[in-house]
């Protein structure tokens, strides 16, 4: 049987689970999920893959809970610390990006019920990493906030530090490394470009909220609002 890339898209084309989005610069198809259904199914079977315990998957839905009406990052960043980075192992860190980074949290976050979630969204003429707007239907609801999130991700090479050593060392400590503050303050400047456009857009200023997130290897996740 075959696995290589190219055939396993097309079997996925084949079955409905791909469809044709666009055209590259080369000429060659760009494939994308079709739908939010099959988009939700694949996000279920990411965290039942990654988090095969009935509590872990119970602790990640409240925890999500939790960041919809708050948006305070932190109890879900350190989940994502010790939960999910668990699952990988060193040799993961070939093929480790802020791409990674963004579906880990994509994977906790999803919810289509109350947010219109739009990963690569198109905000003049940049692409967010994370748009989750609330839903026309569900702004009745004060406690939910509209959410966009810029994700970045610093290797331990670039860092200069073992896996131990970050471990070891505080999140102010790590926040202050020259590397760190240089991936914050791009993620930072991108969202502030980002906020003017959405709130004259969604006319719900008080609504919205900020979040640059950036990954210290699969060791830490650091993050400040803007």
């Amino acid at each position: 049987m075959q696995h290589d890339p190219t055939y396993m898209l097309s079997l996925l084309y084949f079955f409905g689970v791909l469809t044709i989005a666009d055209v590259d610069g080369m000429g060659r198809l760009v494939l994308a999920i079709p739908n939010l259904v099959i988009r939700g199914v694949y996000v279920e079977q990411l965290k039942e893959q990654t988090l095969p315990r009935f509590e872990d998957q119970q602790t990640a839905q409240h925890l999500a809970e939790n960041f919809y009406q708050t948006a305070d990052l932190q109890p879900l960043v350190e989940f994502v610390e010790n939960k999910y980075f668990a699952v990988f192992s060193n040799r993961d860190y070939r093929w480790s990006n802020e791409l990674t980074v963004k579906t880990a949290f994509m994977t906790l976050l999803f919810n289509d019920l109350y947010y219109i979630m739009d990963s690569e969204a198109v905000i003049q003429r940049r692409y967010s990493d994370l748009l989750m707007i609330i839903r026309p239907n569900m702004r009745r609801f004060p406690l939910l906030k509209d959410i966009v999130l810029e994700f970045k991700y610093v290797s331990l090479a670039d860092a200069k530090l073992t896996a131990e050593q970050v471990r070891g060392q505080s999140r102010e400590t790590l926040a202050a490394l020259p590397v760190v503050q240089t991936a914050m303050q791009a993620a930072l400047t991108q969202l502030r470009d980002y906020r003017q456009a959405l709130e004259t857009k969604y006319q719900q200023p008080e609504r919205l909220h900020c979040l640059a997130v950036v990954a210290l290897g699969f060791e830490r996740v650091l993050w400040e609002a803007c």
